[in-house]
């Protein structure tokens, strides 16, 4: 189902300088540039992205996508649903991963409106798309107001599924290109964390970030985290897990300030896990937005969602919903710059 139109990327350009500006591409309802001004008044693209609309769909970065159906590992790409197994798209070592091998950030969405502040996208799987039951429509909604951008998802079905959606932009605060974001000092209002196994499955329950690399309670720089002696770590070759963020509703879920251009994000939302994902596997494979190659922690996703394989997990927060049922998913980043 893949689409891959021969035109250059075409961008939908929401909000002004001296506020944020986004440019979004229908391809994935990516959110492909976003550019804000440091502390020092200069002006950055603080998110990395793909040069063409080949170097998108030959990546397996996921850089700036919507994601979707599901969000994250569903283990074996198998899971219980009214009584009976489905079985999805499963590739990424025997697991399912973000929505299958052609999930929603590979589609080409239809443009439903765009103003000078806001673009919505809307896009409709059908079913049995990757294996998911249901037919499935999907919107996204990105509105910028001044430093804050705001991203609304809702999703609707006629017949009962699983759905997780979550974007997953790459942050590098010194500028898209700049080189790793070791030094970004991040924090996570979170007491535990998620432990995976070597294929990135949830084992067991959650376990406390006291006393590991993933406490980020008081705010900390990611480098010295990475580089500490935790099989976790190794196995994920840094950190790919998920975060239990304390509290309910639309709330922070992340900071992130670089030392150097003086931008700091703030993430909101309402999801109650945040994955965290330090580039552990850019590689240089594909060119990046700058003319460039990105390479191991050029960057950082923050991905508000459900835990991963909640379908597996009936002790944790649902995935499932049903026809009459609407899915929403909100989330904001909120850029300053702190002299």
């Amino acid at each position: 189902m893949t689409q891959a139109p021969e035109q250059p990327l075409r961008t939908l350009t929401v909000g002004a300088a001296p506020g944020v500006v986004v440019e979004v591409l229908p391809l994935g309802a990516t959110v492909h540039r976003l550019e804000v001004a440091g502390a020092d008044g200069t002006r950055r693209n603080v998110v990395l992205g793909h040069a063409s609309v080949a170097d998108r769909l030959a990546s397996t970065s996921y850089l700036g996508g919507t994601i979707g159906r599901y969000a994250n590992r569903i283990a074996a790409g198998r899971f219980p649903l009214d009584g009976r197994e489905v079985v999805v798209g499963a590739h990424d070592r025997g697991h399912s991963l973000h929505g299958g091998p052609d999930g929603f950030d590979r589609r080409v969405w239809d443009v439903v409106a765009h103003t000078p502040d806001e673009v919505v996208l809307r896009l409709v799987s059908p079913d049995g798309d990757q294996g998911f039951p249901g037919e499935v429509e999907v919107e996204v909604r990105y509105r910028v107001e001044g430093s804050v951008v705001r991203v609304e998802m809702t999703a609707t079905t006629d017949a009962p599924t699983v759905i997780n959606l979550t974007n997953h932009a790459y942050f590098n605060l010194d500028g898209e290109g700049s080189g790793t974001v070791d030094d970004h000092v991040l924090g996570i209002p979170a007491d535990e964390y998620t432990p995976v196994d070597a294929t990135a499955i949830p084992v067991g329950g959650h376990a406390p970030v006291d006393g590991t690399p993933f406490d980020f309670r008081d705010p900390a720089p990611l480098g010295p985290a990475l580089r500490r002696d935790h099989p976790q770590l190794l196995d994920a070759h840094g950190i790919d897990h998920n975060y239990v963020v304390r509290g309910s509703g639309l709330r922070t879920h992340a900071t992130l300030v670089s030392p150097r251009s003086g931008i700091a994000l703030e993430l909101r939302s309402d999801q109650p896990g945040l994955q965290v994902y330090t580039g552990n596997f850019l590689d240089g494979s594909n060119p990046s937005t700058g003319g460039g190659r990105y390479r191991q922690g050029d960057g950082i996703a923050l991905e508000p969602q459900l835990f991963p394989d909640s379908p597996n997990r009936p002790e944790w927060p649902s995935a499932q919903v049903r026809p009459g049922e609407t899915y929403r998913a909100t989330l904001e980043w909120e850029f300053s710059g702190t002299p």
